[in-house]
């Protein structure tokens, strides 16, 4: 387990110990933006290794991705599979076919909380926690996964940095040569 992944998942442990009464909701809510923002982050880092793209960069390639409203999880996913020679099934291993549809449902309870609306069958606290749990295991195997393969896991420092490896730009199924074949690709791949 990486030292970032811990750091990482520290507040969804304070929330959980505070004993208060949502912190099942609370709990859950969190683990599912940080299993987002560990997608999003490992592709913009895979984007990054591209060699046309340097630190002076960093705000333009910011700015493309937070101006399309339509980039949600789902395609993060898809776009690490676009860009990356491994899939995030051999990375993830045996656990992801329960793993991802536990992904998949707990996507569709947090858009009800969030617009508040019921759950269907009104979840406990302790279901709550069952997913926290497997929010946490999908980010702890791709954590440990990317920090092997590609040298990031998707937490701690800035994905907007090189590769320590280079010769993970081989292992890349795409590279871009501007910033124009980038907005294409958040078009193309990353929206829906």
């Amino acid at each position: 387990m990486h030292p970032s992944f811990v750091d990482e998942f520290r507040s969804v442990d304070a929330v959980i110990d505070s004993g208060v009464k949502t912190a099942g909701v609370d709990a859950f809510a969190l683990s599912l933006l940080k299993v987002e923002r560990q997608a999003r982050r490992l592709v913009t880092y895979l984007v990054f290794q591209s060699p046309c793209f340097d630190r002076t960069d960093v705000p333009a390639l910011r700015k493309l991705l937070a101006e399309n409203r339509r980039v949600y999880f789902n395609g993060f996913l898809h776009g690490f599979d676009a860009l990356y020679s491994r899939p995030l099934e051999q990375l993830v291993g045996a656990e992801f076919g329960v793993l991802r549809a536990r992904l998949d449902d707990a996507s569709e309870h947090r858009n009800k909380l969030f617009h508040g609306q019921l759950t269907v069958g009104s979840l406990s606290r302790t279901e709550l926690f069952a997913f926290v749990a497997d929010l946490r295991r999908w980010s702890e195997l791709l954590s440990d996964a990317g920090e092997s393969e590609i040298g990031y896991g998707g937490f701690g420092r800035s994905s907007f940095c090189k590769a320590e490896d280079p010769a993970l730009t081989t292992r890349l199924k795409r590279s871009f040569r501007s910033l124009a074949e980038y907005e294409s690709f958040i078009a193309q791949v990353l929206q829906r």
